[in-house]
Order: structure tokens, then C-alpha cells, then sequence
């Protein structure tokens, strides 16, 4: 049956039948504990009750009218993530791409409404913002890029953590007009900037009157041991894209703005046939709520630290390994070579993991896993990397 999708995917060898908390089993019946966790989406594990709950009765109910209409879901949803992310608007869309999407049209509207015909935005070197044309353009990563120019044109790039180089790009071009950056890179091989890097970008958006952008698709929702990322570094944005986490598996993004960019776009400037609908909007309700009754936010914190710790001390003097970098439940191990056949080996001993920029092993487990689950998958992939490195 595979025969008949289009081969975008290299898909492993396995199919999971079903789910529950971190764990998934496969159409044999084999039980694998999930540190992917959908790639950063199901932070509250699978089939979560109250996520089932929400799912179940919206279904029953209401699933679609349309943005033509009032759907008080959403305005409650949008209502409370202003709320938790210091915004005023929000704009839903169904995915992380849309979101950036929606956040790259923000930008440019707002500089043709000053007078800038030819805008262009600040992205970075290792980025990853999507794969609709427009976000992949932003994308800091030419083998995703390969084979689709021309790619839209308006975007500058520089290497991420480099303030200089803002600088530099801000003295010799003047059509800028915001920055669009990850506060922490995923797809790039969880690239955790300097403590001061965000505070220095919202300084000199400040000063050359651009807007500050943060993509939180996969940082966001609890990730990373606070709601956003950004709140550890305590710099707002003026626009801030969600998604992933945001449904725990129901496609939902947002584009949330403050200030002069949440009043940029006007009707007919912006939509979407599916975003906010009733369901997506519902479930994401029901996400806020366990992650904000459960304070999974600074559990995923204390856990992530030690994961972080027991992954320093097991990898400790191994040749090959090159850091151990993360920030709440987004950890990383940088290694001196491609190692992306870790992942068919952790599948063999019933780990879900994931290598990025060739040679980063990846772990973005739950949110909702124990001590206990968070010491196994340190022994377990301190041990593959250990063999994959062995002389």
C-alpha cells in the first residue's frame, strides 16, 4: 500500500498501533518508550485522558464553521495564550509552517504600510522555520532548499548566536525590517544561544525600529522548563509563533503579535479554512490545562537537568563525542561524525530517538516522564553511543 503515497518520507521499518503516556506498541505487539514524542508534539504523552476527553465531546458536538463565523473556542484559546505569552492577538493556522508563514506576511505588510517596498528579514545560519516556500526560504538549510528555486527572495542571513554580525547587517542594509530566529535551534542540533543573545536582539530592534520575531514551534508549550523559551532569557517578542506541543498531536499553529504588529493585519489580509476550528482550538485548551495543573513546564525543567547530567557523566572522556547541550526536555549530543544509524538501533532495543544535522543525536521526550523513564533513556543511549563510537 506504501506503493501509492509520494516518497517524502524515509520512513523505519515499524507501524504503532496504539499508545499510552510515553510508551507506543507496534503491530506486533512490541512496547517502545517514545523520547521523540512525535518530533516535540505530544508533550503530554499519547492518549492523555483529558486530551481524549476534549477530542470526544468537541467531536460530538461542533468540528467546523469556518473563520466567516464567530467561534468563541477560539477566541477563549487566544484569549488565554496573549495572556501566558504577554501578547494581544492571535491568529490560528494549522501548522508550524502556516504560523511562520503568517509571521513573515506580518512583517512585510507592516513595512509597506511605512513606506518600505523591498523588505527584508533577519533569519539565521542552521535555521529551520518550515517547508512551504516562504518559511523554507528562511530556513537556514541548503539541502532542504536544493531543487526548489528560485526561492522567495527578502530574506539575509547570518550565523546564529552572533550579535556582531546583526550589527554589521543592520549598519549596511536598509530595508530590514524584523528578525526571525528560534531562541533555542532544534532542527539545527539544539543550538542554545548565549544567555544575552535574545536580550541583545531586542535591543537593537528596539533601536533600528524592527520587530522581534521568536519561532517557538518546537521550543514552545513547556519544552523547555518554562510555557516559552524566551521567559528564561525575560525578553518579549513582538510576534511569537507556536504549534507542535500547542495540540498534542491535533495540527493547530498560532501567530501571536503585541503592540503595533498585532494590529497589522486587517480582514482579507490574512485566513485560513481550517485554522481555530472548534476541535483544534478545544483540545489546546485541554493541553493549557494539564500543562498548567500539572506544572509540567518546570518538571520538564528539573527532569531535563537531569537527563543533561547523567548524559555528561556516562559520556564523559568518550572520543567521538563532542557535547552534551540541551535545555529542559530538548537535549542534544553533538558527536564527530554522521551517526544517523543510532536510530535504527535504538528502535531495535524499543527507544524511539531521532539524529538531526547528521550527527546530533536528538531527545525530545514527554513532558510526563518519570525519574525513573528519564534514567532509562540516558542508559540506553549513553550505551548505543558508547558502541557506535567503539574502536
Amino acid at each position: 500500500m506504501a506503493e501509492h503515497l509520494m516518497a517524502t518520507y524515509g520512513r523505519l521499518p515499524v507501524a504503532f498501533t496504539h499508545g499510552e503516556g510515553p510508551w507506543l506498541w507496534d503491530s506486533n505487539g512490541k512496547p517502545y518508550l517514545d523520547a521523540l514524542s512525535g518530533i516535540a508534539v505530544c508533550g503530554l504523552g499519547h492518549a492523555h485522558p483529558k486530551v481524549t476527553q476534549a477530542l470526544c465531546e468537541q467531536a460530538g458536538t461542533l468540528l467546523h464553521t469556518s473563520n466567516l463565523y464567530r467561534i468563541p473556542v477560539q477566541e477563549e484559546l487566544g484569549e488565554r495564550l496573549c495572556a501566558l505569552a504577554g501578547m494581544d492577538r492571535a491568529f490560528f493556522a494549522n501548522s508550524g509552517a502556516e504560523a511562520n508563514e503568517a509571521a513573515i506576511k506580518l512583517a512585510r505588510l507592516h513595512a509597506h504600510r511605512r513606506g518600505i517596498e523591498r523588505p527584508e528579514i533577519l533569519v539565521m545560519e542552521g535555521s529551520f522555520h518550515g517547508r512551504t516556500l516562504a518559511t523554507l526560504s528562511a530556513t537556514g538549510n541548503r539541502k532542504a532548499q536544493a531543487g526548489f528555486e528560485p526561492l522567495v527572495q527578502g530574506f539575509v542571513r547570518v550565523p546564529y548566536n552572533d550579535v556582531a554580525a546583526v550589527e554589521t547587517a543592520a549598519a549596511n542594509r536598509g530595508n530590514i525590517v524584523a528578525i526571525l530566529v528560534e531562541p533555542i535551534q532544534g532542527e539545527g542540533g539544539i543550538v542554545i544561544p548565549d544567555a544575552d543573545y535574545l536580550a541583545a536582539l531586542r535591543r537593537i530592534c528596539d533601536r533600528q525600529d524592527w520587530l522581534l520575531m521568536f519561532d517557538e514551534v518546537q521550543t514552545g508549550m513547556g519544552r523547555t522548563g518554562t510555557l516559552f523559551a524566551c521567559q528564561q532569557a525575560s525578553v518579549l517578542p513582538d510576534v511569537m509563533t507556536l504549534a507542535k506541543g500547542l495540540g498534542n498531536g491535533v495540527p493547530i499553529g498560532a501567530c501571536l503579535a503585541q503592540g503595533a504588529a498585532a494590529e497589522v493585519f486587517a480582514p482579507g489580509s490574512h485566513g485560513s479554512t481550517f485554522g481555530g476550528n472548534p476541535l483544534a482550538c478545544r483540545v489546546a485548551g485541554a493541553v493549557l490545562d494539564v500543562l498548567e495543573g500539572d506544572r509540567l513546564a518546570e518538571h520538564a525543567g528539573v527532569l531535563g537537568e537531569r537527563m543533561l547530567n547523567g548524559l555528561r557523566q556516562a559520556l564523559d572522556g568518550v572520543d567521538g563525542v563532542e557535547q552534551v547541550r540541551g535545555r529542559g526536555l530538548m537535549l542534544g549530543i553533538a558527536l564527530d561524525r554522521p551517526c544517523g544509524e543510532l536510530v535504527g538501533r535504538a528502535l531495535t532495543e524499543g527507544l524511539l530517538i531521532n539524529v538531526t544535522a547528521e550527527r546530533v543525536v536528538r531527545l525530545l521526550p514527554p513532558l510526563i516522564i518519570d525519574e525513573q523513564l528519564a534514567d532509562s533513556i540516558v542508559d540506553t543511549v549513553s550505551n548505543l553511543i558508547r558502541d557506535l563510537l567503539a574502536p
